[in-house]
């Protein structure tokens, strides 16, 4: 059984309201993307990752087109990261992703949320030691020995592959993200990936006792409704 990380394909979701929710999401990530690291996909990998999982999501061209276009002149907003990480129902552990032009608004929608599911906005750091932060790689395949050994020629410090259900996972940290791309596409030509991103993978996980699953739900629906929420990771097990 492999380690547990959470799949962020969104789904597509059913309202015109619910959609624009998803497109604004990629479209401000997509944007302080291209502005920090340049809007040529071909040489922000980082950039051209989001893109592909954007159109795997069906997020409209437009939409990626504007974002690009947004970044390439310079101006726009001023976004910022912004994580809070705090205490959940049943004593779940969460950690939440923002991108921010407002940092004390964001701060108190986020605590809102905390405040409303009974549960506790911590410090920076409060739990975020007993995730893994790691780059995350899924693709059809089924010889991980052929892949380790591809990875380790590479000089790639990756942390694990494992092989499940027709399916190649290659878990690597944060900071070998390019490197384990580069490597893997180096190594077997163009791949799609069903997953391609950095996550917070938790150590272990929590169970979510029944008398709380309602709340539980409820409170991570709450803040991936936040404009400024980009990803919410937690160690619940449902």
């Amino acid at each position: 059984m492999g380690r547990a990380f959470q799949n962020r394909k969104e789904s597509m979701a059913k309202t015109a309201g619910q959609k624009t929710k998803v497109y604004s999401k990629y479209g401000r990530e997509i944007y302080v993307c291209a502005k920090k690291g340049g809007i040529d996909p071909d040489g922000n990998l980082s950039l051209r990752s989001l893109i592909d999982r954007a159109k795997k999501d069906q997020v409209p061209t437009h939409v990626i087109d504007k974002a690009i276009d947004k970044a390439k002149g310079g101006g726009g907003e001023d976004f910022d990261t912004a994580r809070y990480e705090g205490y959940g129902p049943s004593s779940t552990m969460i950690i939440v992703d923002c991108l921010t032009d407002n940092p004390n608004r964001t701060y108190g929608d986020v605590r809102t949320c905390f405040n409303k599911a009974k549960s506790k906005i911590g410090s920076s750091g409060a739990v975020s030691h007993m995730f893994d932060h790691s780059a995350i790689f899924v693709y059809k395949g089924d010889d991980e020995d052929a892949v380790l050994e591809a990875l380790m020629e590479a000089d790639v410090d990756v942390t694990d592959v494992e092989c499940e259900d027709g399916n190649i996972t290659v878990f690597a940290p944060h900071t070998e993200y390019a490197n384990t791309k580069n490597a893997l596409v180096a190594a077997f030509g163009e791949i799609d990936f069903e997953v391609d991103e950095i996550q917070f993978i938790p150590q272990n996980t929590t169970p979510v006792k029944a008398e709380d699953l309602e709340i539980f739900e409820k409170f991570l629906e709450m803040l991936e409704d936040l404009d400024d929420v980009q990803k919410v990771y937690h160690n619940g097990e449902l």
